[in-house]
């Protein structure tokens, strides 16, 4: 708690309206609390700094259930990161024949998108959907999706 000899009241001791003016007087709220009144007397505060904030749009959605449209993507170039470093070496080892399978869905990923440059390594990508560029680069890597 501040003491109050360091308050700024304490300046205005003996001044009887305490630097409220004594015409318009220090009432409770005289605008009304919060928002009050956007569409009456703060009407072109509202337009100015809030515009659209009053009014509807679009179509209503009975219980939208979020289970339907949840779909985290990753972009291509962050495919191979998702391996890590011990599988990277192992792969490295591997002879050339052997083509390592990148399960996007394991990640908790199920939509590839076309984002970035891929190192022309054949690569086999699983996942849910995989967007016409994402496969047009996987291919030209000589991966399949």
């Amino acid at each position: 708690k501040m003491t109050s000899r360091l308050k700024k009241n304490r300046k205005k001791r003996g001044n009887v309206s305490a630097g409220h003016g004594r015409v318009g007087k220090h009432r409770k709220h005289p605008s009304g609390r919060g928002l009050a009144g956007g569409q009456h007397h703060h009407r072109i505060w509202m337009d100015k700094f809030h515009p659209g904030y009053f009014g509807k749009v679009g179509m209503r959605y009975f219980h939208k259930t979020r289970n339907q449209f949840h779909c985290p993507a990753i972009n291509v170039e962050r495919l191979w990161s998702l391996l890590g470093e011990k599988t990277l070496e192992e792969i490295a080892k591997r002879p050339a024949g052997e083509v390592p399978v990148i399960d996007v869905t394991k990640a908790g990923f199920f939509k590839v998108l076309g984002t970035g440059k891929i190192p022309q390594k054949p690569m086999i990508v699983r996942a849910k959907f995989v967007s016409k560029r994402a496969e047009e680069k996987i291919k030209a890597a000589g991966g399949v999706v």
